[in-house]
């Protein structure tokens, strides 16, 4: 099956550590997610939930890999527009890597389905939130 992929890379002045946290931290996650909030305890085979204040979960699934503090991978499916729901699950792979004073953060978002609309969506969102 054809796959359809996006993939951004950032370098953020801070330790792999830091950025781990920033991440994973459910607290901190809503002061750039657009105050989405995230559930899950970021641990291979762990639940994973994106919602808005108002409780909606717009995406959700699991924890497929996590490797403090160099890489997380998460599966899931989006759940609020129709459309983007039926395309099924997609796997997100962010891996952060030392870069001098930096870090550099490298994210893969893949589906297996192209073209896809959920890819082209968050390619639109992706430098908008790790900005």
């Amino acid at each position: 099956m054809a796959k359809s992929t996006y993939v951004y890379v950032t370098y953020i002045r801070t330790t792999p550590e830091k950025l781990w946290s920033a991440l994973t931290d459910t607290k901190f996650i809503e002061q750039y997610w657009f105050g989405m909030r995230c559930e899950s305890r970021f641990t291979a085979g762990s639940a994973w939930k994106l919602m808005s204040g108002d409780g909606t979960v717009w995406d959700s699934g699991e924890i497929v890999e996590a490797v403090p503090p160099q890489r997380l991978v998460i599966r899931w499916q989006h759940q609020n527009r129709p459309e983007l729901k039926a395309e099924g699950a997609s796997l997100c792979t962010m891996e952060l890597e030392p870069s001098g004073t930096a870090v550099k953060l490298s994210i893969t978002h893949t589906i297996e389905r192209e073209p896809s609309k959920l890819i082209e969506a968050v390619s639109g969102g992706w430098p908008k939130i790790r900005r």
